[in-house]
């Protein structure tokens, strides 16, 4: 399935499935929200994550847990340089206003909210703070201060999220064409790749219930 850059995807996975999302371009940063299917106000939290796992940047190994601690993916494959950030909020219509866009601008948020309602599911709250795939977010040398800079991952650079319970999980290309946190010099958001895989990551057929506008 392709998700084109600047839009967004919701897919729904059971428990011990997988998600692969595939930077195509290499240059495409993707964020990333999760939700217990029996109860959309438990979601994966970046906060709750972070406690959890005692580190900045997740590694291979590590489990994304909820509001409630549960545990929701587990980061089970990269073939990225392993660069990700679970600190920058994603991006909204407010943001872009701030960045100086005088009209309506594609957002990630946005894009989360209306990928679960393309497959009638539909958050009971925005949710600002994603695990935000592929973006590289440095500490700077004093500690304090965060530096914002372009992926460095290539071509065909992959995460594999496995499903520790039953979950819905939205995407984004994330539509930042203004700050560089893309890869390349122009800064257009690129499409990106995702696949379902049962336990033995075999692929399974997602079907097409979304088309971008």
């Amino acid at each position: 399935m392709i998700i084109k850059g600047g839009h967004g995807k919701a897919v729904e996975l059971s428990m011990e499935q997988s998600l692969r999302i595939v930077n195509t371009s290499g240059t495409q940063v993707v964020d990333c929200w999760a939700w217990n299917a029996d109860d959309l106000h438990e979601h994966m939290s970046m906060e709750t994550t972070r406690v959890w796992l005692q580190r900045l940047n997740p590694i291979v190994g590590d489990t994304f847990v909820t509001t409630l601690r549960s545990p929701i993916l587990t980061l089970v494959e990269d073939t990225s340089p392993g660069i990700h950030d679970t600190f920058m909020a994603c991006c909204d219509s407010e943001r872009y206003k701030l960045l100086g866009c005088t009209t309506y601008h594609r957002n990630c948020l946005d894009n989360m909210l209306s990928a679960m309602t393309d497959i009638h599911t539909e958050p009971p709250q925005p949710i600002f703070a994603s695990f935000n795939i592929f973006m590289n977010i440095a500490v700077k040398d004093d500690g304090r201060s965060l530096d914002t800079r372009p992926t460095l991952c290539q071509p065909s650079d992959y995460v594999t999220l496995r499903a520790e319970m039953d979950c819905y999980v939205a995407l984004s290309a994330c539509p930042q064409d203004i700050v560089p946190i893309q890869g390349k010099p122009d800064l257009k958001p690129q499409d990106i790749e995702i696949y379902i895989l049962d336990e033995q990551f075999a692929e399974i057929p997602i079907r097409q219930t979304w088309v971008p506008n």
